[in-house]
């Protein structure tokens, strides 16, 4: 399927500088650019590319200045990355396979209210009583406790698995493998055992939400862990036990929130980043990757390291840290010539 670089211009509300004519066929990274793609130009750091791109087509930033002649046409549109973004969406959603009704062998339990325009994979298993919304998708050997809510336009891909009572929300993605509702940590010592302490509550997941493969978020003690609206979670990250994640919080892979801590909302979390239990952590908090967080952080903050700390003062540090062997010797050094003077 072709597209001339003018649709594609009116399609993003964008203009086209070159050959409106030109058409593409597929998309490429700009460092990789072939005849007939499409490409895209976000990161000032790659702009050297553009000059060399065989790429047909390139979208740029409206502001994006060019220091010398670039080879390709190019689509200007007000965010380059947000551009590409909705296209990719759209190619995905045309492209992608759209499986429906109810494949055998599957299980479906008794009471289970099933929306419009399901889709139930062979070797799915969907629980007593559990509420299935319009246009879900459960893909195969996914398992669906009782009672469960999941609402409409929610895909449940393979092998996940979704405890009893938990809810989850309209317009989500749940990848492979994830876990949610399963037990939080919670064991209390008894002399030198541990006994278990059952934890009754459950996950609620709100609209919008996406979790990566391997994902685990475990239910309450009592009430609900809660991730809200927009949070998207990469792979292998761990929630725990009445863990709230404030509305469009973002998380790379490894994050590991501790029990009963609270996440505001707007925050961006590097890869690895581990949290505490009983924390507050503010608005729009950004954590860079293997940040370490003791303490309550106040909204806006920037912190790394471990433990973490506000990240213009650890660069400070860090510069001195690095500079420690060579100090050290001076050290040594002097302390020679004192004992020479002695």
């Amino acid at each position: 399927m072709e597209f001339k670089a003018r649709d594609i211009a009116a399609l993003l509300q964008g203009r086209v500088d070159g050959d409106g004519e030109v058409a593409v066929n597929n998309v490429s990274k700009i460092e990789e650019g072939k005849p007939g793609t499409l490409a895209f130009l976000a990161n000032p750091k790659y702009e050297h590319y553009i000059y060399t791109t065989e790429a047909s087509v390139v979208l740029v930033n409206d502001s994006f200045k060019p220091s010398q002649e670039v080879p390709c046409t190019m689509i200007r549109v007000p965010s380059a990355y947000e551009a590409v973004a909705a296209l990719l969406n759209m190619y995905e959603e045309m492209m992608r396979p759209k499986p429906q009704g109810i494949e055998q062998p599957s299980f479906i339990g008794e009471g289970v209210e099933m929306g419009e325009n399901p889709y139930v994979g062979a070797f799915a298993y969907i629980g007593k009583g559990a509420k299935i919304g319009n246009h879900v998708r459960i893909y195969p050997q996914a398992y669906i406790g009782e009672g469960v809510r999941i609402g409409d336009h929610t895909t449940v891909y393979a092998g996940a698995k979704i405890y009893y009572g938990c809810v989850v929300g309209s317009h989500c993605t749940i990848h492979a493998g994830t876990v949610i509702g399963a037990d939080g940590f919670g064991f209390a010592p008894v002399g030198e055992n541990y006994n278990k302490v059952a934890q009754i509550g459950n996950v609620v997941i709100e609209d919008h939400v996406e979790i990566g493969a391997n994902a685990c978020i475990d239910r309450a003690t009592m009430g609900s862990t809660r991730i809200m609206k927009g949070v998207k979670l990469d792979n292998l990250v761990q929630i725990a036990h009445n863990v709230v994640v404030g509305e469009n919080t973002v998380m790379a892979a490894q994050v590991g929130i501790a029990g009963t801590t609270k996440i505001g909302t707007h925050c961006m979390f590097g890869g690895q980043v581990g949290i505490a239990g009983h924390l507050k952590i503010g608005d729009r908090t950004v954590l860079a990757a293997q940040s370490g967080v003791t303490n309550d952080i106040p909204d806006g903050s920037m912190f790394m390291g471990a433990p973490a700390f506000d990240a213009g003062k650890y660069r400070k540090c860090y510069v001195l840290f690095r500079k420690f062997p060579e100090l050290y010797g001076r050290l040594c050094d002097v302390e020679k010539e004192i004992k020479s003077l002695k």
